[in-house]
């Protein structure tokens, strides 16, 4: 940036005045430009100071303000980050029960949308978000305080949500590790991904006092009184359970299954030639751990799988009446699963996003 230049009146010298004046006539003439410069100059201090008197509220207020809105969300920040997974659990565990999913920031409309059907069946004060980054612990604490936790280390939001990427599995992955968190607290907990909608209450399905209850992810059509037992191995030696929806009660067994989910990613880590993602792992550990555990398949006219639900308009109208949680799964992008809820009837946030505790969320 160039420097401006500076203009300055020459000074009169009065050994160069070809008229000089006498030393006494000089003096007398300088005494009233004196007092006039004197009393401009006084003048225009006190014009300065009523002007900053005026104007010093206006000044100071917002700058205050700011500084003020900087510490207070800097203070909010902290608060949150601080917040550990023994007190969210212990402020938001109602009958010592949490109903717990994992979001990171792009799932956040998808969160809202099962918030809302939670809230209809009156069971979303037992909410816990597990927040996998910062932007998703700050909204949904600023608007429902308590409710979302963050539990180290942070993941790049942005890589956790394409199906079947390294990062989509480094997300997935986390699951059993923050549910054994909550088993070991001493919690019953209710496990869902957020591309899911509450019809009906699922608590009242969990029948007996059984370890882990989970649904099946196939879309064959079974019997209305089908087994509650785990279904046979199928082709890849496995059976084909859902990990998308879980609960477990803080028992031995149920402790045992997460600890081997666990195991089995650590023995079929994610790579380029396998995109594993977390769900065959969870078979493996229910089919090595099955003799030890109390396992119960819930009934699939009550928790049905996306491709069953969705693509069979025969079976939904024979079951009408019994659907309790409906699962959004059988189909890959964010775009298509909102177009589907919305055929369905199933994608609330458009019309009753003020039913969320979140609001509507831009």
């Amino acid at each position: 940036m160039s420097s401006a230049s500076l203009h300055q009146r020459p000074l009169h010298n009065p050994l160069t005045d070809s008229n000089p004046v006498s030393p006494r006539s000089s003096q007398t003439s300088q005494k009233p430009t004196s007092f006039l410069q004197y009393r401009t100059t006084l003048l225009l201090l006190l014009s300065l100071l009523v002007i900053l008197g005026v104007l010093y509220p206006y000044i100071q207020f917002p700058q205050n303000g700011f500084l003020s809105y900087t510490s207070k969300s800097n203070l909010f920040e902290s608060k949150w980050r601080d917040y550990s997974l023994p007190k969210a659990a212990a402020f938001v565990a109602k009958n010592n029960t949490l109903i717990v999913c994992i979001v990171s920031e792009p799932y956040l409309p998808f969160l809202n949308n099962w918030l809302i059907s939670i809230v209809r069946q009156k069971q979303h004060e037992k909410v816990l978000v597990i927040a996998e980054d910062y932007a998703t612990l700050f909204k949904v604490n600023e608007r429902w305080p308590g409710h979302a936790v963050l539990i180290p280390p942070v993941l790049m939001s942005q890589t956790a949500h394409k199906f079947g990427s390294q990062g989509f599995f480094n997300f997935t992955s986390r699951r059993p590790r923050h549910l054994l968190q909550i088993l070991e607290l001493g919690y019953n907990v209710m496990y869902n991904d957020v591309d899911m909608v509450w019809l009906a209450d699922p608590f009242q399905y969990l029948e007996g006092n059984h370890d882990i209850y989970f649904m099946d992810d196939m879309a064959a059509v079974k019997p209305l009184n089908h087994s509650h037992g785990l279904p046979p191995p199928g082709k890849k030696g496995r059976p084909y359970i859902c990990s998308c929806m879980i609960y477990l009660r803080p028992t031995t067994g149920a402790k045992l299954v997460l600890k081997k989910w666990i195991e089995e990613m650590q023995i079929q880590p994610w790579s380029r030639a396998k995109k594993a993602n977390d769900q065959p792992a969870f078979n493996w550990a229910l089919n090595k751990t099955a003799g030890q555990v109390d396992m119960y398949l819930l009934p699939q006219s009550g928790f049905p799988t996306g491709g069953l639900y969705f693509r069979n308009k025969t079976w939904v109208k024979e079951t009408k009446g019994m659907h309790v949680i409906i699962h959004n799964n059988y189909i890959v992008g964010f775009e298509k699963k909102i177009k589907r809820f919305r055929d369905y009837g199933l994608w609330l946030v458009d019309d009753y996003s003020s039913e969320s505790p979140l609001g509507r969320l831009e």
